[in-house]
């Protein structure tokens, strides 16, 4: 004869099977805490120190590995020369205030742009600079020789100045 079976209790269930979805999850979540191990970026250039109970009195430790000890760049003893300064050379006028004069009055362009302004064209900013600055300098050179107009053709010749930078007829 075969022996009685014990009657099933209810005291011991067999443990329930996992499906796939619960498994594929926990290997997503394993696979999840896995990738958050270690250091954050930066962490060794910027370390986070932990506030101590003494209010910061102690000097914490640089977590950086190396010596913190200044290195003298120079030698001891040996001092660098200073350079020394040069007094600005002034530079002597390569022609005479006549000769400059003459040579202004003479030049071919300043020429040029006086008639192109006397027949009422347009001057580029480029040209219309070059006239300003050329006939502030006829009249530099006029005024440390001493030239003059006369009275009567200085207010005629400021009138003409003034209608030939402004180039109107």
């Amino acid at each position: 004869m075969k022996p009685a079976r014990k009657p099933q209790t209810s005291a011991a269930p067999k443990a329930k099977r996992k499906s796939h979805e619960d498994k594929n999850q926990e290997a997503r979540d394993r696979k999840r805490d896995k990738k958050r191990r270690g250091h954050a970026a930066g962490s060794r250039a910027n370390p986070v120190a932990p506030q101590t109970a003494k209010n910061g009195a102690a000097k914490e430790k640089d977590p950086r590995i190396g010596s913190k000890k200044p290195v003298p760049l120079l030698k001891e003893g040996v001092t660098v020369a200073k350079p020394i300064k040069k007094a600005p050379v002034e530079q002597k006028p390569l022609m005479s205030p006549e000769e400059e004069l003459a040579m202004l009055e003479n030049d071919a362009r300043l020429d040029n742009l006086l008639d192109r302004l006397e027949n009422g064209e347009m001057l580029s900013a480029d040209d219309q600079g070059w006239l300003d600055q050329t006939l502030d300098r006829i009249d530099v050179l006029m005024e440390q020789l001493g030239i003059g107009l006369d009275d009567e053709e200085e207010d005629e010749a400021d009138v003409d100045m003034y209608r030939l930078l402004k180039g109107e007829q």
